[in-house]
């Protein structure tokens, strides 16, 4: 499993030609589950981007959650993140979780913000999407949970 984790000012889905869902002040969560990737793993990322510190505070430093500002998540499915590029000029997605489970945890892992009273939106799971934000830092974090049981 893999997030990137992006700071925004705003971030929006479109999807043929109109757009799905928007965010302003939050995060955009590009999520990827590879073979083997658990509901426990996705319990950690939910845990740790619900509590994750950087917005900045009164001082300028990041201390403040989402929670503390308040802010929202855009959820965004995708698989291209569990690429293997070390070989060859083309990317193997062999690693990548099959889509029906793959999109049952994607679910799962959406379930899991929403129960910490974070707003959520979300793309299409499988669909082409264009994915606009406003990175704010820019500050991006790429997160991959510990191996798990």
């Amino acid at each position: 499993m893999k997030a990137v984790v992006q700071r925004v000012k705003r971030a929006s889905v479109t999807i043929e030609g109109r757009i799905y869902s928007s965010i302003s002040n939050g995060y955009l969560i590009l999520f990827g589950a590879e073979k083997g990737d658990t509901k426990a793993q996705a319990d950690w990322l939910a845990n740790k981007v619900s509590v994750l510190r950087c917005f900045a505070d009164e001082n300028g430093k990041m201390n403040l959650s989402i929670q503390d500002i308040k802010g929202e998540m855009l959820i965004v499915s995708q698989f291209t993140l569990c690429a293997d590029i070390k070989k060859g000029t083309r990317p193997s997605f062999d690693n990548a979780m099959n889509p029906d489970e793959a999109n049952e945890l994607y679910e799962y892992f959406v379930s899991k913000i929403k129960e910490n009273n974070i707003p959520v939106q979300t793309g299409v799971f499988g669909a082409h999407m264009e994915v606009e934000l406003l990175n704010d830092g820019p500050v991006t974090f790429v997160i991959q949970p510990p191996i798990l049981n």
